[in-house]
């Protein structure tokens, strides 16, 4: 039978100008560290700040109820490797329910600017206050996440008249790393980091769910665009910089100093704990232990509920958004 080499031709040719087998091979177009180009899922506005003399910027999303409003607010704390966008399908949940919302970019992450400064979660914690009150805003229920979990708790020491309820979803900092794991300087940790690549991201993120989901790779995917950027070196001075904050600022002994009531929703599978890669093999298997720190913590916060979600680990807002969901908005409706 002879070949019909037209057709053969007409279907490489549409095979190599197909959009996606393009995009498939065209390599990522890097992105910048303060994520231009990214759309974030509600409109960003940004608060001029000046730290260290130093002009900064702090992004926030500030979205209004879409249900019946109830007069409250609540703000959301993201963790280290995320940024405020990660939390839409919470926001949407809220705003359902009534609450206004209040989503800061940290100073040093997401469509923040990224200063060379002292990093501390006392900074963080006050300009977050800043950001509320440049909007009015006098009381809130705050919601933290891994590091937002610490940032949080740092927040609700400085500010208890502020704070009306206490959100911890998986927070790190549950116990005070510096016992087990070793100390590395700032300046080594940056160097480690301007080493980082997208695929070694992707299996750090992995660690994060019990079951990984094709839909969580936007963020490691992000993280690698990033690192493309000629500014990138910026970037990874910022993520030293805030885990040496991680490192040497724990909140774990003054749990018991926590006034407001407080919910520690904690997914069980979670292992997570910074250090990970210089811990002796002994010590790590004692790390990131989130049962035991669950039950633990819960009676060092003097008015604490704990949630444990079997079955799932780091990001309960992603694993299990409707469980977190209605267990977050039920505890702030009482």
């Amino acid at each position: 039978m002879p070949v019909r080499k037209p057709a053969l031709a007409l279907a490489a040719l549409m095979w190599a100008s197909s959009p996606v087998l393009a995009q498939e091979r065209r390599p990522a177009e890097p992105l910048g560290i303060a994520l231009e180009g990214y759309a974030y899922p509600f409109p960003v506005q940004y608060l001029p700040l000046t730290l260290e003399g130093q002009d900064v910027r702090m992004a926030y999303m500030d979205v209004k109820p879409t249900g019946r409003a109830n007069g409250r607010t609540v703000v959301l704390l993201h963790g280290k490797n995320f940024f405020g966008a990660y939390w839409q399908s919470t926001i949407r949940a809220l705003t359902g329910a009534g609450y206004r919302v209040v989503v800061p970019d940290q100073i040093g992450f997401g469509k923040s600017s990224k200063p060379d400064i002292h990093y501390s979660f006392h900074t963080l914690a006050s300009l977050t206050k800043r950001l509320l009150d440049s909007l009015d805003v006098k009381q809130v229920a705050v919601v933290g996440h891994s590091m937002g979990g610490m940032l949080a708790t740092r927040f609700t020491l400085m500010y208890p008249d502020t704070v009306t309820q206490l959100v911890l979803e998986n927070p790190i900092g549950l116990e005070d790393y510096r016992e087990k794991v070793p100390w590395v300087s700032t300046e080594d940790d940056y160097k480690n980091q301007l080493k980082a690549t997208e695929e070694g991201t992707r299996k750090y993120h992995q660690t994060y769910y019990v079951k990984w989901k094709p839909e969580y790779d936007v963020w490691v995917q992000l993280a690698g665009r990033q690192m493309l950027s000629a500014e990138y070196p910026r970037l990874a001075w910022v993520s030293a910089a805030t885990g040496t904050m991680i490192y040497e600022q724990p909140v774990v002994h003054e749990f018991p100093f926590i006034q407001p009531r407080t919910l520690l929703y904690l997914g069980q599978e979670d292992r997570t704990y910074i250090g990970r890669g210089r811990v002796p093999a002994a010590d790590a298997a004692t790390l990131g232990q989130y049962p035991a720190l669950g039950k633990k913590v819960a009676k060092a916060i003097p008015n604490a509920t704990l949630v444990e979600l079997p079955g799932v680990g780091h990001i309960p807002h992603f694993e299990a958004p409707e469980k977190f969901h209605a267990a977050l908005i039920d505890f702030l409706g009482k």
